[in-house]
């Protein structure tokens, strides 16, 4: 055996360290231990931050006696520099309160600009609250340099372990996958089999390796025959490791190690395939659809579009909400306040009020498929009064542009008011129907108060045209009519115009009566579950029959019993075509929806409870099991809110 001569050498201070350790055995055995204060004279603390987190150090004397550091919190690295040294400074006093407090003492930080804190005439509110704290203690802030701060520095950027560094995986090529290779290799090498794997004439470019295997370019030649090319697919889509990629990935993936005849096109076809894809992977093409425009009305008061406004706050006299009826032809509005809770009837009797005894009755109404625009009290009573309703096809609210677009106008106006003048809501409303309607608007080239009366009406700055004109009857309706064909040659140029932008980020998509599509769905954020899981719910259910085609981008589809309460015309933006195999198909019991077609999960039992106990308070949490869900059955959440929305569990 080969004897190993090793050189060893010494530097001075390696030295100096041997030597210590030989007179001092002891010195392998102790470590340095924290000193307790002596007295409260001579505290000093020194600070530091960084976007990682803060550190502090607390000495006496040159003596070190107590070290802290915390990570930032997710809202705290939002902080501008000067708050995160702030904070660490706030986070040294509160620590070691029963150190500093009323005791003298000095704080060291890298940040010159806090020497001037308490002298500082502008602060923010953040900075105020903190001097409130800084003030309860007889403290002087110093600078210190950055580069002498070393030890609260080192504190502030400490991490636990250093991060990980994760490679690109590789697939692996075991025993037994190479025997399927092998085993599929020899049969696709047939005479009679090379038409069929497509690779008759390029046989002879092949070349075994040294584990047998035929490859070409360096890459194993993977054959149509047998289901190797199929367990190879599923293995680099669905397992654990690769969780699904896209056509382009899987392909730049397999293409380093594997070939085969049309190999790029068999995998897109198999991504397109898979049902688990089309469920929850979100498109990133253009809308489907392009914008189809409404008829223009012949007279004004006559096609009519109406839409709701809720969930606003509540006013003294308990309006919540706001009915906007607009008419299609001279834009004008009426805004009407209601109450949530106010039912068909109520709204009936409102609209009698305030539209028909003003503009008559309509011929049609646009609105959504509100529960009180559906209902069969609103149905028959429009019926008797010869209004034809028309609703928008199923969650997809832009078919009642119009109304959308005034709300969103309305509500901009109201938040003005309140933020200018202060009070209610509801007070403002009538102004901003003035303001409204007494508005230059661009579709029309006028405001509707001069299209609806021939004339703007007066304010404190338009007061032209005093008096009462004087107009024969035939001009009267000569006038009206030529502003009746001027406005809709108006109207349609804008419709054009708006089309053109709106078609061109939209693209068509049709299909045909019997094809297989997925319908879009989206989690209900009013839920409680959902505050912690909504956004990995399934995008899409289905696959559903096409049954018939409705006007040129909405389509009906034949919906389970499951699902019947939901209106079964959709437009083509919800739908999505479905490519997998007709088989396979999203079980509609572990994703239940309701008539918005939105994600609920019901509680069924609470099984325990207990108190969870926090630095200040407790808080009591039960234990509940939810019905279809996938994952873990139950979960611990708060009692009260629990019992807010769900109080027939606790009826016991």
């Amino acid at each position: 055996m080969a004897e190993l001569e090793l050189d060893y050498f010494f530097n001075a201070r390696a030295q100096c360290l041997l030597t210590n350790l030989t007179f001092r055995p002891w010195k392998l055995c102790e470590a340095p231990v924290l000193t307790l204060p002596e007295g409260v004279e001579d505290m000093t603390v020194y600070c530091d931050a960084s976007r990682l987190g803060l550190g502090c150090v607390l000495m006496q004397r040159g003596r070190v006696i107590a070290y802290a550091s915390r990570q930032l919190k997710p809202h705290e690295a939002n902080y501008p520099t000067h708050d995160l040294e702030l904070a660490a400074v706030v986070f040294a006093l509160k620590l070691w309160r029963h150190y500093l407090y009323g005791v003298k003492c000095t704080i060291f930080s890298d940040h010159r600009s806090l020497r001037y804190f308490l002298e500082q005439p502008n602060l923010n509110m953040r900075q105020r609250r903190w001097l409130g704290v800084v003030k309860d203690y007889d403290c002087e802030i110093l600078y210190h340099p950055g580069k002498a701060n070393v030890v609260a520095d080192a504190l502030s950027r400490k991490t636990e372990h250093a991060p990980l560094r994760i490679s690109h995986l590789k697939m692996a090529v075991t025993t037994s996958f190479v025997g399927l290779v092998l085993r599929a290799q020899e049969e696709a090498s047939r005479e009679e089999n090379q038409n069929g794997e497509r690779i008759r004439g390029q046989m002879a470019a092949l070349v075994r390796d040294s584990r047998g295997l035929l490859t070409r370019y360096g890459r194993v030649w993977i054959p149509r025959a047998g289901t190797v090319r199929q367990t190879l697919l599923e293995e680099a889509h669905k397992s654990r490791f690769s969780i699904h990629p896209g056509a382009t990935k899987m392909y730049r993936d397999l293409r380093t190690g594997y070939w085969w005849p049309g190999m790029k096109r068999d995998v897109a076809r198999y991504v397109e395939s898979c049902l688990t894809c089309l469920k929850v992977k979100a498109e990133h093409q253009k809308p489907h659809g392009k914008m189809q425009p409404l008829e223009i009305p012949e007279w004004k008061w006559e096609n009519l579009t109406m839409d709701l406004i809720t969930k606003l706050p509540k006013t003294p006299r308990k309006f919540d909400a706001i009915w906007v009826i607009v008419d299609r032809l001279t834009k004008s509005a009426i805004f009407l306040p209601i109450r949530e809770s106010s039912t068909a009837e109520q709204l009936a009797k409102i609209y009698v009020d305030e539209v028909v005894s003003r503009h008559g009755v309509p011929v049609s109404i646009i609105s959504d498929r509100d529960v009180r625009f559906t209902s069969r009290f609103w149905e028959r009573f429009h019926s008797e009064l010869g209004t034809r309703l028309h609703f928008s096809t199923a969650y997809h609210p832009q078919t009642d542009g119009q109304s959308e677009r005034t709300i969103q106008t309305l509500e901009d106006m109201l938040r003005a008011c309140v933020l200018d003048f202060g009070g209610s809501w509801d007070t403002y409303l009538p102004l901003a129907e003035f303001s409204y309607n007494n508005s230059y608007h661009s579709s029309i080239g006028m405001p509707p108060f001069e299209m609806l009366y021939g004339r703007r009406c007066r304010t404190s700055i338009c007061w032209g045209e005093v008096g009462q004109r004087v107009l024969g009857s035939t001009e009267v309706v000569q006038r009206t009519t030529e502003d009746i064909q001027r406005i809709r040659e108006r109207l349609r140029t804008a419709q054009s115009r708006q089309k053109s932008y709106a078609d061109r980020r939209r693209s068509d998509l049709e299909f045909q009566v019997g094809d297989r599509v997925l319908l879009k769905v989206s989690p209900w954020k009013g839920v409680i579950r959902f505050r912690k899981r909504g956004k990995l719910g399934a995008r899409y259910i289905g696959p559903f029959t096409v049954l018939a085609r409705v006007g040129k981008v909405a389509y009906r589809l034949e919906l389970p019993e499951v699902l019947g309460q939901i209106h079964n015309t959709f437009h083509v933006s919800q739908l999505r075509k479905c490519l997998a195999d007709e088989t396979a198909h999203i079980p509609l019991d572990d994703i239940q929806v309701d008539e918005g077609l939105n994600y609920v999960e019901r509680p069924m039992a609470v099984l325990d409870r207990k108190v969870k106990k926090l630095r200040s308070k407790e808080i009591g949490i039960v234990k509940v099991q939810w019905q279809h869900r996938k994952g873990s059955e139950w979960t611990w959440e708060p009692e009260a809110e629990m019992q807010e929305h769900y109080p027939e569990l606790f009826s016991d």
